[in-house]
């Protein structure tokens, strides 16, 4: 029977490391990869991980190093990394120690995000009109983690600043394989629930993590909704496909809630001075209608009615005496004129003359006749003032009388 080599944990750990840093080919080696999870320490260092379709490498870029860089490293860039492999003894595991980085354009992943986000962007879906958030809603709606910090957080600043309020939770996975399809069903679920706002989030994450956040059919529920969305996602660095189509973002599930619900105390205070408002409008009004009203009872017509009478019967019998006055003299302007006018009409009275003797002849069709006018044998009318007599000139009457 062969001997069996027993080890400490440290003292295999330090054999894989050895065997692995003992390629001198994994010393000097390039990498081709796409960033996730990307984490600047305090310290200057990066903590990343390097990937592919099929397989992930923890990697680290000390302050050293990183100095080098002309940009922050970002998830979804992709990158040629220059360094070596080694094992991180605490933790046991394999990792690349980068000391060059190149960036080489964008990941698979993040490139399938953009040009899924510039589809979405000409369907419409993210420039619709944006709908403000209620007032004061009737209630609440939250889809996250059951047991995450955003409820917590979220049911925390709701009760604090608007006590009794109600809050629908609708719990659901926010990351992994059904993460998608359990917030769909949530969002469409509470399409039947009397709320007036809803919040979907999670408490922060990766941008790994905030994937299921950048999926289409997510994005697309969150559109349909019938009561405006508030996006907490929790990561105010990365903006995902839902923050874009929310009627509003907050950058954390704390700031969601704050955003539902007014403070109740400040909602009443609002309420108190609208009231105040009212109710010195009102009494403002009242002391109007009051002092109008006293105006009414001290005129005089109220309080002395019979000199009121007196007034206007004295106006009144001026106003007469002036119209009489008026047409006194409009009559005797008019017989005036009426009077020289019948003068001149008696004086063109053909007749007028008559009365003094004298008479005219006219013919038969009435026409005036002079004595040059006169025919032989013709019946002609004399007209004296007191009567007309009708005469027919001969030419022996007129050598008789000697008028040839």
């Amino acid at each position: 029977m062969s001997h069996i080599q027993t080890l400490t944990v440290s003292e295999l750990v330090q054999g894989i490391r050895q065997l692995i840093e003992g390629v001198p080919a994994w010393q000097r080696v390039w990498v081709v990869g796409e960033l996730s999870a990307v984490k600047r320490h305090s310290s200057g260092h990066w903590y990343f991980l390097l990937k592919d379709a099929s397989a992930q490498l923890r990697a680290v870029m000390f302050r050293r190093d990183a100095e080098s860089l002309k940009e922050p490293l970002q998830d979804g860039m992709a990158v040629m990394a220059f360094g070596r492999v080694g094992v991180f003894e605490r933790d046991g595991q394999t990792q690349f120690y980068v000391q060059l980085i190149r960036p080489v354009g964008l990941g698979a992943q993040e490139a399938a995000l953009q040009q899924l986000k510039e589809r979405l962007w000409q369907e419409g879906l993210f420039s619709r009109p944006k709908r403000p958030l209620p007032r004061l809603p009737r209630a609440v709606g939250v889809i996250t983690s059951d047991s995450g910090a955003a409820r917590y957080d979220i049911e925390t600043v709701i009760r604090r600043r608007y006590p009794g309020m109600p809050i629908l939770l609708y719990p659901v996975r926010v990351q992994g394989a059904d993460a998608v399809r359990d917030i769909c069903a949530a969002v469409e679920r509470m399409q039947h629930q009397p709320i007036d706002v809803l919040i979907i989030g999670r408490g922060g994450g990766s941008r790994e993590d905030l994937m299921t956040f950048n999926q289409e059919a997510v994005v697309r529920a969150v559109f349909q909704s019938r009561v405006p969305v508030i996006s907490a996602v929790g990561h105010e660095i990365d903006t995902t496909l839902v923050d874009l189509v929310a009627d509003l973002r907050a950058p954390t599930p704390s700031a969601a809630a704050e955003l539902a619900v007014p403070v109740k105390a400040q909602l009443a205070e609002w309420h108190r001075q609208l009231s105040a408002r009212a109710f010195e409008a009102l009494r403002g009004r009242l002391e109007w209608e009051r002092r109008r009203l006293r105006g009414w009872t001290d005129h005089g017509v109220l309080t002395r009615p019979d000199a009121m009478i007196r007034e206007y019967r004295y106006r009144l019998e001026r106003l007469d005496e002036r119209a009489q006055r008026q047409i006194d003299h409009r009559l005797s302007e008019a017989r005036h004129t009426w009077e020289k006018w019948a003068t001149k009409v008696a004086l063109l009275d053909p007749r007028a003359p008559l009365s003094r003797g004298y008479a005219y002849v006219t013919d038969e069709a009435g026409e005036l006749v002079t004595r040059q006018g006169v025919q032989w044998n013709q019946r002609y009318q004399i007209h004296w003032s007191d009567g007309d007599l009708w005469i027919r000139p001969t030419e022996s009457e007129a050598k008789t009388n000697g008028n040839g």
